[in-house]
């Protein structure tokens, strides 16, 4: 009997041994990691890159619009972003952040299309467009790093959750903080992440109330400039450079025009306005190097939330629609 109990509490323990281990080894599976891909698709990174390169060269804009679009996604990194409208999808691009505004999804798609013809079937839209913000980056001057990989692509977007969870132009500094906040990024990140528009372009209808309300925490002489674009009761959808001194370069200028009181848009000023993230602007435009060093990190980090890792997902064939 004895013989008997000790066999069934060996075989016991040892159900949970194997349980144990099956579990840490999916955890330690379900991670992300910059080596990813090097065995299953080891071209997968020289074959974003020069998809990226090119589009860039086409058009410089693209550079910001593409870290823009993984910054967008990435209240969430789930390639969300990217699906289009069906019966079944409400789709982020008509979003109010993104309609007529966030670009370059053909840009993914076809990078998509050139890594899929490599390894089809293996890299996720949320990696690649991960990887592009990196490439993007670094063409225009700006930092580079080490991106994590291992993200599936969602098979849903939640245009309801895009509305309430991406900043706005006109958002408040203690608005910003909070929602950078919730997802699990600091003041020090907002105002890393923030610096990217030291490149892209804005819309008129997103800074006209600024520029015409002559209150004191803009510079007279930016706002008349700007006002040459953007009449007052017309041409909503012109652009302008968020940075008028070198809009194509990723460099600290952003910084010293928030401190002259020549940030374009609101949510801009208001990072240099008297409050708590008013140091980390003055640090920022005394030297580039802390600025591009917080950049690298924070997109790191923002990378990190919330993925869709291990089984969950997918990867999509196309990235404008599930499999």
């Amino acid at each position: 009997m004895a013989a008997s109990l000790h066999g069934i509490w060996s075989a016991s323990c040892m159900l949970k041994f194997v349980f144990l281990f099956m579990l840490l080894n999916t955890t330690c599976q379900a991670q992300l990691s910059t080596t990813y891909y090097d065995t299953s698709c080891p071209n997968a990174l020289n074959t974003i890159r020069t998809a990226i390169r090119s589009a860039i060269a086409a058009d410089r804009r693209m550079a910001g619009s593409l870290i823009r679009l993984h910054f967008h996604d990435c209240f969430g990194c789930d390639a969300s972003i990217l699906l289009d409208e069906s019966p079944s999808i409400q789709s982020e691009k008509t979003a109010f952040a993104n309609d007529n505004s966030a670009r370059g999804y053909n840009v993914i798609d076809n990078a998509k299309s050139a890594v899929e013809r490599v390894c089809p079937g293996v890299v996720s839209c949320a990696d690649i467009m991960a990887v592009a913000a990196r490439d993007a980056s670094a063409y225009v001057g700006g930092p580079s790093w080490a991106v994590k990989l291992g993200r599936r692509d969602s098979t849903t977007a939640s245009r309801s959750l895009a509305n309430t969870d991406l900043p706005g132009f006109g958002d408040s500094l203690e608005t910003l903080i909070a929602m950078f906040d919730r997802k699990g990024l600091n003041a020090r990140d907002m105002v890393a992440l923030s610096g990217s528009h030291t490149i892209g372009q804005a819309q008129c209808f997103t800074f006209r109330d600024r520029i015409y309300s002559n209150s004191s925490n803009i510079d007279p002489g930016f706002a008349t400039t700007r006002r040459r674009n953007c009449p007052v009761n017309s041409g909503d959808a012109n652009l302008v450079p968020l940075d008028l001194v070198t809009p194509n370069s990723f460099d600290n200028n952003y910084f010293r025009n928030l401190m002259q009181r020549r940030g374009l848009l609101q949510s801009d000023q208001v990072l240099f306005s008297g409050g708590a993230t008013d140091s980390i602007v003055s640090e920022y435009s005394r030297n580039n190097s802390p600025f591009r060093e917080d950049f690298a990190s924070a997109m790191i980090k923002m990378g990190d939330i919330d993925p869709l890792i291990g089984s969950a997902g997918q990867i999509r064939r196309i990235c404008s629609a599930p499999n």
